[in-house]
């Protein structure tokens, strides 16, 4: 289903976001993978790099004006439609981590293991970088101004 689709039937509300709340986003992002390489459990390192991706769609949500009044899980779906189908995979492997992190908070220890949590990281300092880019091409005026 389409961003158009969602804003027909209601589902997304007009966001006007700016470089400060982005720059506020991205604080939290680079906070989360400081903290997600520290020297805490597998299974919390998971979970701040989880919610550094989290931050890193609601930009890109907020950049292109919607605002999802719905759960983490469809933020992150959507964050897929920015790049098109090429990117499925990194959306499917996010909706396969938020269910990773679910269990491993809310359900029993060890779900999350020391390779999930630094490819995790991983995956969020190249999203990170993608998300940088996008902004630099598409909308420079929400650039941090030590990220341009």
């Amino acid at each position: 289903m389409s961003l158009k689709r969602w804003a027909d039937n209601g589902w997304l509300r007009p966001h006007k976001t700016s470089a400060k709340e982005v720059a506020g986003l991205l604080a939290i992002v680079e906070r989360d993978l400081v903290d997600a390489e520290g020297e805490i459990s597998a299974a919390w390192r998971f979970g701040i790099a989880y919610n550094a991706a989290l931050k890193l769609c609601t930009i890109l949500l907020h950049a292109s004006g919607p605002s999802v009044p719905c759960s983490t899980t469809e933020r992150l779906r959507h964050c897929h439609w920015f790049w098109g189908n090429e990117r499925k995979d990194d959306a499917d492997y996010l909706e396969t981590c938020r269910t990773k992190r679910n269990a491993a908070e809310y359900e029993m220890a060890g779900v999350a293991t020391e390779k999930d949590a630094k490819e995790l990281v991983e995956f969020v300092k190249d999203l990170r970088e993608d998300v940088l880019n996008w902004l630099n091409k598409h909308h420079t005026e929400l650039m941090p101004r030590k990220a341009k």
